[in-house]
């Protein structure tokens, strides 16, 4: 990849970057110069891929935030205190229990994680994006998508699974992704989703699946929509394989917006 040098030495936040996929991603930024903070919910994982990544790259501007993405008041608090700039915000933090679960402020953790973690990155750090602009939010979803119910995102009336909870949770993740770019273009903050690729990782192995695809094989989208004109240049698309494909699910915009509203309602 070739880097644009108007990226250079610029700001990127990637949740969930001790994961194999979140590691991967950090490391490709870290040795396109960015100056990279991987956003983890455990300090001892977060200061190990920390140092690994300083160690590979040679970029010694690698750090780490403890936040629990899963928790509205810590992502929050963790914008409150951000007083720098944010170039590019990378989604990928990602939990896929196999027993129904709920996090300290009561909401089924599936969908905290993967989907209220992502809106509200995007919404609480909205105005250090707008600041940043040019900027962009690049959010890792799947192919694996669907089984959504507007009436029942937090499996409170439906039996759980966690299968079906990843899969609506990556079918919010692109129908948000249509929103927040819908809101953000006018300030030109470019948000885009992408299927980063099938890798072994706790998460696939959670929902029984392995992978046939390495780790930098899998960053290999989601860097190169933080990177490329094309990550700056398209809003609100799907991408898989750095080529963009269509959704179905952003084209329904009258679910869209519920879902933005709902969300919204948790904030």
């Amino acid at each position: 990849m070739q880097t644009n040098e108007l990226l250079k030495n610029r700001i990127a936040f990637v949740t969930g970057a001790t994961g194999a996929i979140g590691k991967a991603i950090a490391r490709q930024l870290a040795e396109q110069d960015f100056e990279v903070v991987l956003v983890c919910r455990n300090e001892a994982k977060a200061s190990k891929t920390t140092m690994e990544i300083i160690k590979a790259t040679g970029n010694d501007r690698v750090s780490y935030k403890i936040v629990d993405l899963s928790c509205r008041q810590s992502i929050r608090s963790f914008a409150q205190n951000w007083d720098g700039p944010l170039h590019v915000l990378v989604n990928n933090a990602g939990a896929t229990p196999r027993t129904r679960q709920e996090t300290s402020e009561g909401i089924e953790l599936q969908f905290a994680t993967n989907v209220l973690g992502y809106f509200w990155m995007v919404e609480f750090f909205g105005k250090h994006l707008k600041d940043s602009a040019p900027s962009r939010v690049v959010n890792v979803a799947s192919y694996w998508a669907g089984d959504l119910d507007l009436d029942d995102l937090e499996f409170k009336h439906r039996r759980y699974s966690n299968g079906t909870a990843y899969r609506q949770s990556k079918q919010a993740n692109r129908m948000l992704t249509v929103a927040h770019a819908q809101r953000l273009a006018s300030y030109k903050v470019s948000v885009n989703v992408c299927h980063p690729g099938d890798v072994n990782s706790q998460l696939s192995n959670n929902l029984g699946f392995g992978g046939h695809e390495t780790p930098d094989e899998g960053a290999r989208t989601p860097v190169w929509l933080a990177i490329s004109p094309v990550g700056q240049e398209k809003t609100g698309k799907y991408f898989s394989h750095m080529r963009e494909e269509r959704c179905r699910f952003g084209e329904d915009l009258q679910s869209v917006e519920r879902l933005y509203n709902i969300c919204v309602g948790y904030s």
